[in-house]
């Protein structure tokens, strides 16, 4: 069994599609975060197919092998739940899963809030459902997310460097505990370097695949989507997911400790927006847990899963 590689034509775009397994119980859909790629999910893709259930993971539009678009600046969430919307369509596939990390999550609520009808239920890592608008007033000038909002500022920092040592620095910040803050007179890329051991579970074969898959579009469009978009999202009406969540919270991921995340979390305010709701934490998981943990991860996806029906 091995994972299948196509384009699809989508909204005026050529979008790549990984994709494995049939659609014996079902079809879940992955959806990747930044600084990866479709490939992020290699290890959960294999195993729900060896479930019965058939993987997808697009590269988002303007990542790895999918087009980049001609007016990046314009970036829209719009348009990401417009692609998913697109590509369920082409495949003729009436309801799926969603699984979705990092700023992947977004779109997948608001295509859950949208399109409840084409939505079996959404399973997050690390990020939670809250309608409110987040705000990072209160993190330095150097916290990474108001760094790469201020535009030349990253193009200007990831230049110095060739994209493996970009993606290399990032997948380092990102995993630790800790909130990635740059001290005065420093950039991003600056907090690692070159000696910086990569995390244990990450090799640098993983690595020199996430290169290559960010050397045919850079760093333009991601820069743009996720972050010189965040607080750009659209309004839906009534923000009540009527699907079943399942959030996977690593304790140890960073975004754990931006504003407001502990509290929507543990004071109970996601759960007012999605009354089907169930969390699972990972004591030591952090931000890239389906990589660190992928087993685990595995096990709890399959059996979110297999306790939801498609037709529920």
């Amino acid at each position: 069994m091995e994972i299948e590689h196509s384009h699809l034509s989508i909204n005026g775009l050529n979008l790549h599609i990984a994709q494995i397994g049939k659609d014996e119980l079902g079809t879940v859909v992955f959806l990747h975060g930044f600084p990866e790629i479709r490939y992020s999910w290699r290890h959960q893709m294999i195993a729900v197919a060896k479930a019965g259930y058939k993987a997808i993971a697009p590269d988002w539009r303007g990542y790895g092998l999918s087009d980049q678009p001609q007016d990046p600046e314009n970036a829209a969430w719009e348009d990401l739940v417009s692609d998913m919307l697109g590509i369920l369509d082409a495949l003729s596939i009436s309801k799926a899963f969603l699984v979705a990390k990092d700023f992947g999550a977004f779109p997948a609520y608001q295509f859950a809030l949208i399109y409840p009808d084409r939505t079996c239920g959404v399973i997050s890592i690390g990020i939670p459902f809250a309608p409110m608008r987040g705000s990072y007033d209160s993190l330095p000038e150097g916290f990474y997310i108001k760094r790469w909002r201020e535009i030349g500022r990253a193009e200007a920092d990831f230049g110095r460097f060739d994209a493996k040592r970009v993606v290399r620095t990032i997948y380092i910040l990102f995993s630790k505990n800790e909130i990635p803050i740059a001290p005065e007179g420093k950039e991003i890329i600056d907090l690692a370097d070159s000696s910086t051991p990569l995390p244990e579970w990450f090799t640098e074969e993983d690595l020199s695949t996430y290169a290559s898959l960010y050397e045919k579009n850079g760093f333009t469009y991601p820069l743009q989507m996720p972050y010189r978009a965040l607080g750009k999202q659209y309004d839906v009406p009534d923000p009540k997911i009527q699907v079943p969540v399942l959030l996977i919270q690593g304790e140890k991921d960073y975004v754990f400790k931006f504003p407001g995340i502990y509290e929507i979390i543990k004071e109970g305010i996601m759960q007012k927006y999605v009354p089907n709701l169930e969390i699972t934490y990972m004591p030591e998981g952090n931000h890239f847990a389906q990589e660190q943990f992928p087993d685990q991860v595995n096990q709890l996806i399959i059996r979110f899963l297999k306790g939801h029906h498609v037709n529920a």
